[in-house]
C-alpha cells in the first residue's frame, strides 16, 4: 500500500459516521437507502461519505437489478492495521523498558 493510499484509508476512516457504515457493511451489502436508514442525515450526505469511502478502496460498489449496493472491501483495512502493529510493537517495548525501570527503582528503595 502505498503513502497516498494509506492517507486515504485513514482520512476515510477519522470519520465516525464512515466507521460505522463499514460496521454494517460487515454484517452485509447495503443501498444507499438501507444506509441512509441508520442516521440522522440526507441521502446525498451518505453517498459523498460513501465516496470517500470507495476512494479510499474500502467498499466496492455494483449494481444488482436496480439497486446499487456497497460492499466491504477489508484489504486495505489489513493493510492499515499492519501499518499500525509497527508502532504497537515499539510501544510494547517502551512499556518493557519502563517496567524494568521501576522495578529496578523499587529494589533500590528496599
Amino acid at each position: 500500500m502505498t503513502d497516498d493510499q494509506l492517507d486515504l484509508v485513514f482520512g476515510a476512516l477519522a470519520d465516525r459516521t464512515r466507521r460505522a457504515i463499514l460496521a454494517r457493511l460487515a454484517q452485509e451489502d447495503a443501498n444507499v437507502g438501507d444506509l441512509t436508514a441508520l442516521f440522522t442525515m440526507s441521502q446525498p450526505a451518505i453517498s459523498k461519505h460513501l465516496k470517500v469511502l470507495e476512494q479510499a478502496g474500502l467498499i466496492s460498489r455494483n449494481r444488482q437489478g436496480t439497486m446499487r449496493l456497497s460492499h466491504l472491501e477489508a484489504a486495505p483495512l489489513r493493510d492499515a492495521t499492519g501499518w499500525l502493529a509497527d508502532y504497537r510493537a515499539y510501544w510494547t517495548e517502551s512499556y518493557a523498558r519502563l517496567d524494568e525501570l521501576l522495578e529496578s527503582l523499587n529494589e533500590n528503595k528496599e
